[in-house]
């Protein structure tokens, strides 16, 4: 184990300047490591994804680019993509979405998303398996301070989505259907992973087709 990570805990927010921050996500036995920093803290995240974690990931990615499909949605998708603002803040959320006339903003070849160029994603999605709480605290304050426009949680263990709208003024409230994909309800995602539990994805996909085409 290396000297930075002896003194930088793992899967909690720890106090830092930016060049430790870049410095622990830069260490190479971090590679596969999350990273996230905001108020001057910083957060690694080395918990294993599970197999419902996984699959949760598959389904919600599955369902909104289909949605988006069908709808005639503009749409472009990032998996574990690096959000970044120089000095101030950086994520790497599970999911990430730039919708309708944000679609094509990011050029292709882009690594890191640079945030004081670009603007910020419209949807960002958080898999929550063993970080609930984080996701649903600290996460979602700096996807406000981010400016995105809506936040969704994907609670894996209780199989639910906690979906937020972020204001203008930056504070976030509750939805039940989703503000950046018009007529895409919440429920009908919750819906798709209780199915998943029992269903293979094809027979998931079968369903949400469905569902979407009414």
């Amino acid at each position: 184990m290396s000297q930075l990570q002896t003194k930088i805990p793992t899967d909690t927010w720890v106090v830092a300047s930016w060049d430790e921050y870049i410095q622990a996500i830069e260490d190479p036995q971090l590679e596969k490591a999350k990273g996230y920093y905001h108020n001057g803290q910083l957060r690694i995240e080395m918990s294993p994804v599970g197999f419902y974690h996984s699959r949760d990931h598959a389904i919600i990615l599955f369902a909104v680019t289909l949605f988006a499909t069908i709808k005639g949605i503009p749409l472009n998708g990032q998996d574990n993509c690096t959000f970044r603002k120089t000095g101030v803040q950086e994520s790497q959320p599970d999911v990430s979405y730039y919708i309708g006339e944000n679609a094509d903003v990011i050029p292709w070849g882009t690594s890191i998303i640079n945030l004081d160029q670009c603007p910020p994603p419209d949807l960002v999605i958080e898999i929550a398996n063993t970080s609930l709480s984080d996701d649903i605290g600290q996460k979602r304050l700096l996807y406000e301070d981010l400016g995105v426009a809506e936040y969704w949680v994907v609670d894996v263990a209780n199989i639910r989505i906690i979906a937020f709208a972020i204001t203008s003024a930056g504070g976030s409230q509750r939805i039940t259907e989703s503000q950046v994909l018009p007529g895409l309800a919440i429920s009908v995602l919750v819906e798709a992973l209780q199915r998943s539990r029992q269903e293979n994805q094809s027979l998931v996909g079968a369903w949400l087709l469905s569902q979407f085409q009414q």
